[in-house]
């Protein structure tokens, strides 16, 4: 019965608009069967470990409420936000896949393809710079960019409000949040980011390690010092340098580099935004947690494997001018420009990675398209 009562009210309602709506209030009410679909109010309570840290970002006019992740689960599955009523949030960000689509790049409603690949949601809650160039500094504002983008969902959002306005569940619901019936291109945006705000990944095994209730296995721990360690040839220390752009518990440090994927990069990056020469190439370095579910990988979707992103790191980095200073001169091997890891070690970097993987993440309900029947 989960995700019942939204699929009939949101897709079925029109046939019942002359039944008062307090009747279909309660008839919806009566028919929950499972928390996560009952409509609670109050303060959202985020439920993370203590080592992510409290610099969280959530602006000070749009406070997540239970009602308000309630509401914006819904707009964030629903298809009336798009010009052709087939393409959601959750088209082009699907839980399963660690909110990502597994596409070199996404579809639009015309047929054409995103610029880049689509990054993964999940612990945004931290983030202060959305996009691979990082052009938006809130999730309010990097909301509505995929909505209007024409080659994306594109529609305005006053056609996605009247779209709204028009059916006999929304409104009630915008009433819960906000307090009047009354459907604004703002508040969608503001509850849309107030669900993204909730999905937060900490229940991998790495996390398990962290908590000191997991034990690693001799090859994960491997991974995990390698991947933790700066490669000093001069010294016999041996290293993937990982922790440089992707350390700390959320494996996630707001950065942004040129990873050496080409000398000349057709995409410029961030360059494109400051216009200044060394970003050039330059992209936002994505969160490693669920890597291995992520596939694609990098801003073009160029690798289709965890090996191939290795490989790059280990053999195959391009020096430039706006190379960044954390890959430059990091090498097992003096002189090189590429890390050169041995077959053990990539075997053993990758098992590690596969740690960051967070299963109860991709299936947790609360997460899910409340429109679909399991």
């Amino acid at each position: 019965m989960k995700g019942w009562k939204d699929k009939f009210n949101s897709r079925n309602c029109q046939i019942m608009s002359g039944i008062p709506l307090l009747f279909l209030i309660l008839f919806a009410l009566s028919s929950l069967k499972e928390e996560d679909d009952l409509l609670l109010k109050g303060n959202y309570v985020f439920n993370y470990p203590a080592y992510f840290g409290n610099r969280v970002n959530i602006p000070l006019d749009n406070p997540t409420t239970q009602e308000g992740v309630y509401l914006g689960r819904r707009l964030f599955y629903e298809s009336r936000l798009s010009a052709n009523n087939k393409i959601s949030c959750g088209s082009c960000h699907m839980q399963e896949k660690a909110f990502t689509d597994g596409k070199i790049r996404s579809e639009g409603v015309d047929k054409t393809f995103t610029d880049r690949n689509a990054m993964a949601l999940v612990n945004l809650l931290w983030n202060r710079k959305f996009f691979w160039d990082g052009r938006a500094p809130s999730l309010e504002d990097q909301a509505s960019v995929p909505m209007l983008n024409p080659h994306e969902m594109g529609q305005s959002l006053a056609v996605s409000v009247k779209k709204l306005q028009s059916t006999t569940y929304y409104p009630p619901l915008f009433k819960a949040v906000y307090g009047d019936e009354q459907i604004t291109g703002e508040k969608i945006i503001k509850a849309l980011a107030q669900f993204e705000r909730s999905l937060i990944s900490a229940n991998s095994r790495y996390d398990g390690y962290l908590n000191h209730t997991v034990k690693l296995s001799a090859d994960e721990m491997r991974g995990l010092l390698l991947f933790n360690t700066s490669a000093r040839p001069d010294k016999g220390i041996r290293g993937a340098n990982c922790a440089r752009c992707h350390g700390g518990p959320k494996n996630y440090l707001e950065l942004f580099h040129n990873n050496g994927l080409d000398s000349i990069y057709a995409d410029r990056g961030i360059e494109t935004i400051t216009g200044i020469t060394t970003d050039h190439g330059r992209f936002k370095v994505p969160t490693l947690r669920n890597i291995a579910l992520t596939a694609p990988y990098m801003h073009d979707g160029r690798f289709a494997t965890l090996e191939e992103v290795i490989e790059h790191y280990s053999e195959h980095i391009k020096s430039s001018g706006a190379l960044s200073a954390f890959l430059q001169n990091e090498s097992n091997v003096k002189g090189a420009v590429s890390v050169k890891l041995n077959s053990d070690e990539k075997k053993d970097l990758l098992t590690f990675l596969n740690t960051l993987t967070d299963s109860t993440f991709v299936t947790n309900p609360k997460f899910s398209n409340p429109f679909v029947k399991p």
